[in-house]
């Protein structure tokens, strides 16, 4: 019996722009999902009052509060771009593979700038103290 696996692995396929952004596309939605649990129980802190409130900005205003939010916020508008690409191959275009490789920098670049903007803005107004 031979020792060379059954079909293609990993091990042989260098890694492509297509599969990382498909790969991170899927992470993000998991991301996302954990990130609606916060999102819940920063809701009910304004909804149990002010002292559960400042107990829950003083929680997402720490270090690893802001980088979990900063991640979130990427992975938002990753998906969310990302998202609009799939709408465009859902009605069969861009599948060329000089537009495939165009349209996923254009997702990174994009979500890479419009999360960079949120929190400018966010920064600058006092949103994340």
């Amino acid at each position: 019996m031979s020792s060379r696996p059954l079909s293609p692995h990993l091990q042989i396929y260098r890694p492509q722009l297509t599969s990382l952004l498909s790969i991170t596309h899927r992470g993000t939605g998991v991301f996302l999902s954990a990130g609606i649990l916060v999102l819940a129980y920063w809701l009910m802190s304004i909804a149990a009052g002010e002292a559960a409130y400042a107990t829950a900005q003083v929680c997402l205003s720490s270090l690893p509060g802001k980088l979990l939010t900063g991640l979130w916020t990427f992975s938002f508008y990753f998906h969310l771009c990302n998202g609009i690409r799939h709408l465009f191959w859902d009605i069969g275009a861009g599948f060329e593979l000089k537009t495939l490789y165009a349209s996923g920098y254009a997702v990174v670049i994009s979500s890479l700038t419009l999360t960079a903007i949120t929190w400018g803005y966010a920064l600058s107004n006092g949103g994340a103290q």
